[in-house]
């Protein structure tokens, strides 16, 4: 017997965990993207995987850190797909998404 759900479909997983570190200038979250955040070409995949950030990680729903992470999905994942997390700082300034990916995602100063 096969079990199904009613409702709209599941995003599937595109953060397999999160993890908050300390740096030198402040709080560093670790988002540890999935196979799946890594391959997909699905227009709505970036907000669906933001969402798990914020669900695993509450704290980090601010205007830097979702702009970093939307800079990391749109192409640190392409430039540097085996890069093991996309790390999110609390401290670095709000900025244009052109000084965004001029800064390889890390505005405000070099990634720790």
């Amino acid at each position: 017997m096969t079990t199904r759900s009613v409702g709209p479909a599941r995003s599937p997983a595109y953060v397999a965990r999160v993890r908050w570190v300390p740096d030198s200038r402040g709080r560093s979250l670790r988002v540890y993207p999935t196979a799946a955040a890594r391959a997909t070409q699905e227009p709505s995949a970036r907000a669906a995987a933001w969402q798990q950030v914020v669900r695993l990680a509450p704290a980090a729903d601010t205007i830097t850190m979702r702009a970093q992470f939307d800079c990391h999905w749109d192409y640190a994942r392409i430039a540097e797909p085996s890069k093991p997390s996309w790390n999110l700082e609390t401290w670095r300034p709000v900025v244009s998404a052109q000084t965004m990916f001029d800064t390889r995602c890390n505005p405000g100063g070099a990634e720790e």
